[in-house]
């Protein structure tokens, strides 16, 4: 024999020897069900008996099963042979035996001749032959095809360990060809169920050198979840890195465990700079809550463990070594909070030169909705300062400002000390004295307004009040308004363009409604007049460095709470849009939307372009990830649906929103379970790096002590 020869002796023996171990580890005889008698490329049917039903603790609905030809017990295993793999199964029902209605009958008249004798039941001795009863103990079991687990050789390195592998289908059945079937115990339960691909782990190294994964629970096939099915404790596991750059949904009524697992993931997120390599910076992934219940961003009872213990998700810096609150997690909020002294205020100054458009979008936000024209109109008009060497266009932009500025003053906001009005320049003295020579009803209302126009120094009510005159004078017929007007536009070297554009006008023009001013004062709310920053700018550069950034919205309206949430994520968007356009690398950002039916577009909302479906759609060249929380899947738009990688599930309580949910991988399996299955963190999870849903108990999310 040559030395090649007995070189690739011993490789096959070792692979042999190997393939041996493994299958040894994954499938115990003494775990045997049934046979294999029925199968297709989607599901299969399995005989068992009630003995060895007994014997490994029950057979759960959507419990997994295998079905093998291989004997772990041989020594001569090849694993590229066909037959050495397994496929994996799912139960889900039932099947009819040829014999069920022969095994109904016996059962029947066996149980009429025992009636009314209360101790003794029909399958006991005495009331039916040993024979009799062990035929009668067979039954048909329905399957779903998931997959099969195969082996396979490092084709770069022959003598590296198999790798084991997984396809989501079989690649062929025989149908007169008969399968061992059995239930995995606890070991191998954990390594079928928390399998991921060998290329998924090196993408997870080579995007973020790390492959951590956390324990997210462990299995439970059901809502009955009885010890003695011999799988308790078995872990699952997921890995952050796959929630980075994707969408991830959390769906559930309340109550089931939403606020928990989203607890769980942003943890996992966050302690992914303690897991990186030594040779490397710590991964540190910027991470921002939009918290409409303030349930992360206070400590509540629900989070205690009993012990009057909070684990409120805003203390997680605590268990990091040597670390403080303001390196690790930052907190805002539209109103203080007494046991929060560090929070910031969501506030934004209105009224200041850089704020001006910031703060008008801010109040688009919040009226978006709004169907009055004259609101619209007040909407579209735009705050870009012009070229300070142009002079008319100069004085039109400063005198749109002023009356915006007496528009938030009417509307409510607090003014600020440092800015105070200025008429200079602004008002044309033959509009002042047509507003004077006025001898009809409204006679006091706008020589007053002349006044002000005339004053360099009003105060911001008289301002108001002169607008709103304005306004109605410029409206009435034979004011004398347009006599003005004509001789403005007629002046010798003059532009040609009326006094009044359309954009000054919009602005005014909500001084004419009593409700005008009131409804832009319901974004009052996200002024302050004693800031001069954006926050959107400050929460960016936090996420930059890594930190997580809780947004307690439970002070705040809804409608402002939506466009503060837009307007951050606009924010957020746009600069990581600008990196990546640049040529730099965008900064990983995950975002959790708590809540989400009230901030995302309606499931029958069609607008792509809007910023959630925006991230939906391109976050992930822009590596920024979404994790939402909702009651309702229907209630998220289809597009944001699609471009979901990550699924936790919890109990939703009708079948239109199961049956929307079985649109997506084979959560249809789980219907019905979904639906009557209550139990608080009882979910049913689809990753991206786990292949199919796995039912699982989510562990009590919990704040580790601070290790020294």
């Amino acid at each position: 024999m040559s030395i090649v020869n007995a070189i690739q002796g011993d490789i096959d023996f070792n692979k042999e020897n190997e393939v041996k171990q493994r299958f040894e580890k994954l499938i115990q005889i003494n775990q045997y069900i049934g046979d294999l008698y029925s199968i297709n490329y989607e599901t299969a049917k399995v005989v068992v008996h009630d003995y060895h039903r007994q014997q490994v603790g029950g057979i759960p609905s959507l419990c997994f099963l295998i079905a093998t030809r291989v004997d772990p017990t041989s020594d001569n295993i090849d694993f590229k042979d066909e037959d050495s793999s397994f496929i994996l199964l799912r139960v889900m029902d039932s099947a009819h035996l040829p014999q069920d209605k022969e095994a109904e009958r016996i059962r029947v008249e066996t149980a009429q001749r025992i009636s009314g004798e209360t101790n003794t039941n029909w399958d006991e001795e005495g009331a039916m032959d040993y024979r009799t009863r062990r035929l009668l103990g067979f039954a048909g079991i329905q399957c779903r095809i998931i997959g099969t687990f195969y082996f396979e050789e490092d084709q770069r390195n022959s003598e590296a360990p198999l790798s084991l592998k997984f396809g989501s289908d079989i690649s062929n059945y025989y149908p007169n060809q008969g399968l061992k079937v059995y239930k995995p115990n606890s070991k191998a339960l954990e390594e079928i169920i928390n399998y991921c691909d060998s290329s998924t782990l090196r993408s997870h190294i080579e995007k973020y050198k790390n492959s951590e994964r956390v324990r997210l629970g462990q299995v439970r096939y059901a809502s009955t979840n009885r010890k003695y099915q011999k799988i308790d404790d078995v872990p699952v596991y997921i890995y952050p890195a796959d929630l980075l750059s994707q969408k991830s949904a959390l769906f559930g009524m309340t109550r089931t465990g939403k606020s928990n697992t989203t607890k769980i993931i942003a943890k996992s997120v966050f302690e992914l700079r303690k897991t990186s390599n030594s040779e490397d910076k710590p991964l540190r992934i910027g991470q921002i809550i939009f918290d409409p219940n303030g349930e992360y961003a206070n400590e509540n009872s629900q989070d205690s463990d009993g012990n009057d213990n909070p684990n409120a998700l805003k203390n997680i810096w605590e268990q990091l070594p040597n670390s403080t609150k303001s390196d690790e997690v930052v907190t805002y909020g539209i109103t203080p909070h007494p046991n929060d002294p560090d929070r910031n205020l969501m506030l934004l100054n209105f009224f200041t030169d850089d704020n001006l458009q910031t703060g008008k979008s801010i109040i688009g936000s919040v009226l978006s909705d709004d169907s009055a024209t004259y609101i619209k109109n007040f909407l579209q008009v735009i705050f870009e300062k012009p070229d300070v060497n142009d002079r008319r266009a100069l004085t039109r932009y400063n005198r749109r400002v002023l009356a915006y500025r007496s528009v938030l003053a009417r509307a409510g906001f607090a003014i600020p000390q440092n800015i105070r009005p200025n008429t200079t320049r602004l008002f044309n003295a033959n509009l002042i004295a047509a507003l004077q020579n006025y001898q009809g009803d409204n006679a006091a209302e706008y020589q007053s307004a002349a006044q002000t126009f005339g004053n360099t120094s009003p105060t911001w009510g008289q301002l108001a009040n002169a607008f709103e005159a304005l306004d109605k004078f410029m409206r009435e017929r034979n004011s004398g308004y347009n006599d003005f007007e004509t001789t403005y536009v007629n002046r010798p070297n003059g532009s040609g363009e009326r006094w009044a554009d359309d954009n000054f006008k919009k602005i005014i023009g909500v001084f004419q409604y009593p409700n005008g001013t009131r409804k832009i004062g319901k974004a009052a709310e996200q002024h302050s007049a004693d800031t001069r920053l954006d926050y959107s700018e400050e929460i960016y550069k936090h996420l930059v460095k890594g930190k997580l950034v809780i947004i307690d919205q439970s002070s705040g309206e809804p409608d402002l709470n939506k466009s503060s949430a837009e307007r951050i994520m606009w924010y957020i968007f746009r600069e990581n849009q600008k990196a990546f356009r640049n040529g730099d690398n965008p900064p990983e950002i995950l975002v959790y939307v708590e809540e989400a039916h009230n901030i995302l577009p309606a499931g029958s909302d069609l607008d792509t372009s809007d910023v959630w479906v925006r991230t939906a759609k391109e976050g992930a060249k822009y590596k920024i990830g979404m994790v939402y929380a909702t009651q309702e899947v229907s209630s998220i738009q289809k597009n944001i649906l699609k471009n979901t990688a990550n699924w936790f599930i919890s109990h939703l309580n009708n079948t239109d929103e199961t049956k929307e949910l079985c649109k997506y991988y084979d959560f249809a399996d789980f219907e019905p379970s979904i639906r009557r299955a209550q139990d608080k963190g009882f979910l049913r999870v689809k990753t991206l790096s786990n292949l199919f849903v796995i039912p699982v108990q989510v562990k009590l999310f919990q704040v580790n002590q601070r290790k020294s």
